[in-house]
């Protein structure tokens, strides 16, 4: 079982700088156990090349006079604490510089390929020259010397090289390097080929030791990366541009995969890695922390360490704050499964895009309604779920979408969006309508057959829609058009031209346990968040569940729900968390203040009445009732995070 108070501790460190020399061993091991640590990430070799032990195949640093991974190592096996071990992959700043038939080139135009070059960053070598060899020398000589518990190969996935190797294996295989299809499949081959090289050279010494191949994103649907590693890390600082919402979405995908423990990766940064002297508030790290163990996550927080070896006790007490907590409360985390009601289809996954915006905007709205859900790939076995979400993109596999098909019979529920009900132009479930086709006119005006905060009237959509004819279906949505597409020729005030009344089609078609939504409404909740398209989200989804809900907490729109079981305690964990977010600078959302909520009312869905419902881990018992198969009852206080236990 993966530990679940981890720090990867960056080390990064320029030549010329002094290394290790205010290290001790003593002032290490207190800085863990002040952090309430149990495995830290330690360096064998950074992204400078550089390696942090003595080595008959790399060069040790040259301001370094011991062996620095090893007196790390040391320290963490005294104290109980594992030490998985770092090793550069994609980048080698040293390597760049001294062999530039290894380097990583861009493009095929020169212009592009120097400017790279010249940018002050740290550069790629390319894994289909003898680097590969080389790094794999360097795992061997790790595994061999220290034996450590886990190997770390960081910056690494696929991509499309135009050094002289590549273009030359290319062309001797067939493939055309100024054709992109064919270069990202050689970019696949090579990639596939650094998986099974690395992973040969750990496994050469040890059938034990954890891997990690990190590439700061976990591909949906991508089993070739997923399978290669005995675990998953998912890089998430809220702080360096993932945003708050990002780790939920990775984690409600990566939990759905069968034994496969994972950890949330945050930072103790203000900003992103590399950051010295940032520090973000100790209430952050707590929301962050709680984050991941409320979406059954270890934890791992990203520290980085002076290039003297000394830990900066104030991480460390910033760190235990939030590790204290953990640790008191890893009874109730321990083989937890997350139980969710809905099944949301990822777009990533259908279309091998990590940029496609329906499944952030899918989150966000299952997110904001406290529904409990999960992103799936076509692998998964749908039958557990209630509800089926197919957001926004078509659905190309005729083996899905029978597997949607049987589900729809078995009598569950499906709400689709603009093309994922759609092929070859006709629905592929009874919806009671017939599919028309895109309509031709954007924005358009939601016209909603239901209550709104504002009441009946017309509402912008800022994406595409699609017409359909109404047959056989409950139409509580419609649609009007602009009077015209706004056009240098022809347009209308600052932004477009206003809805059209004099024609109004439907919108919105629900028929039994299926429901169609002409509106790209994921995609365009991801990129303008209107308030239109949650309301319009909201009225569907509680159309289709009602209170078919595993479980139901009424807390603010920022807050989160999850709801896990540990089978073997005979209890359900209802996780609750609310943090105060403030946009700082430009681009940064940080957590500071703490703003608790009170009196949350509570419910949760029972095959029969609980044994006991508290307040975990101090063991405050809650009043509750039981009636029509839920255990209603009221939560005090959410300060940060609150854990309920309900006992069978």
């Amino acid at each position: 079982m993966l530990r679940k108070r981890q720090v990867h501790l960056d080390f990064h460190t320029n030549g010329t700088l002094p290394v290790g020399k205010s290290f001790s061993k003593e002032q290490f091991q207190q800085a863990l156990k002040v952090g309430h640590v149990d495995s830290i990430t330690v360096f064998s070799k950074c992204h400078h090349g550089w390696s942090y032990h003595p080595t008959e195949v790399n060069e040790m640093h040259p301001q370094l006079d011991f062996d620095l991974l090893g007196a790390q190592l040391e320290a963490c096996r005294e104290i109980n604490v594992k030490a998985p071990v770092y090793i550069s992959a994609g980048f080698d700043e040293k390597e760049y510089l001294k062999r530039p038939e290894w380097r990583y080139i861009c493009s095929l135009e020169r212009e592009d390929a120097e400017e790279y070059e010249k940018e002050v960053h740290f550069h790629l070598l390319c894994f289909n020259t003898g680097y590969l060899d080389f790094l794999c020398k360097q795992i061997e000589e790790v595994m061999v010397k220290y034996n450590p518990c886990g190997i770390f190969l960081d910056i690494i996935s696929p991509k499309v090289c135009f050094c002289e190797k590549c273009l030359a294996d290319m062309k001797e295989a067939g493939l055309d390097c100024e054709n992109e299809e064919d270069c990202e499949k050689f970019a696949q081959l090579t990639f596939n080929k650094y998986l099974s090289a690395t992973n040969a050279a750990v496994r050469k010494y040890s059938d034990t030791a954890t891997i990690f191949h990190n590439s700061g994103h976990i591909p949906k649907g991508d089993y070739r990366y997923i399978e290669a590693n005995t675990h998953l890390e998912l890089e998430s600082l809220p702080t360096g541009g993932w945003g708050y919402d990002h780790f939920p979405l990775s984690a409600a995908y990566t939990r759905t995969l069968k034994n496969t423990e994972f950890l949330g990766m945050t930072g103790k940064f203000h900003h992103s890695w590399g950051e010295f002297g940032g520090f973000k508030h100790p209430n952050a790290l707590i929301y962050e922390t709680s984050l991941s163990i409320a979406n059954c996550a270890g934890c791992s927080i990203g520290d980085q360490m002076h290039p003297l070896g000394e830990m900066n006790m104030s991480t460390y007490s910033l760190i235990g704050k939030a590790y204290s907590l953990v640790e008191e409360k890893e009874p109730w985390l321990d083989n937890a499964v997350n139980i969710a009601d809905i099944a949301v289809m990822s777009a990533e996954a259908l279309t091998g895009d990590r940029n496609v915006k329906a499944d952030c905007g899918a989150n966000r709205l299952l997110l904001e309604n406290k529904y409990l859900y999960n992103f799936v790939d076509e692998t998964t076995d749908l039958s557990g779920y209630k509800l089926l979400i197919l957001p926004d993109v078509e659905i190309k596999s005729e083996k899905l979408i029978e597997k949607i098909k049987a589900f729809a019979k078995a009598g569950s529920k499906v709400i689709a969006s603009a093309d994922a009900l759609v092929k070859d132009g006709e629905f592929i479930l009874d919806a009671g309508a017939e599919y028309i086709g895109k309509n031709e006119f954007s924005p358009t005006y939601l016209v909603p057959g239901y209550d709104t905060v504002n009441g009946k009237t017309e509402y912008v959509m800022r994406c595409n829609s699609y017409l359909f004819e109404a047959l056989d279906c409950e139409t509580p949505a419609f649609v009007q058009n602009p009077y015209f597409n706004r056009t240098s020729e022809h347009f209308c005030s600052h932004m477009h031209a206003p809805n059209n009344p004099e024609k109004t089609y439907p919108a919105v078609a629900i028929k039994g346990n299926v429901a169609y939504i002409g509106w790209d409404i994921f995609t365009a909740y991801a990129k303008h968040g209107h308030l239109c398209f949650k309301e319009l989200f909201s009225f569907v989804i509680n159309r289709m569940l009602g209170e078919n809900r595993a479980a139901f907490a009424e807390i603010p729109d920022r807050a989160v729900l999850t709801l896990t079981r540990q089978e073997k305690e005979k209890r359900s964990i209802m996780h609750l968390l609310f943090a105060h977010t403030t946009l700082r600078g430009e681009h940064t959302e940080i957590i500071e203040d703490t703003v608790p909520l009170y009196n949350v009312k509570c419910s949760v869905k029972c095959d029969k009445k609980p044994s006991s419902i508290s307040i975990v881990p101090c063991g405050k018992e809650l009043e509750f009732e039981y009636a029509d198969g839920f255990a209603k009852f009221i939560v005090p206080e959410v300060n940060i995070h609150q854990m309920i236990a309900i006992k069978d």
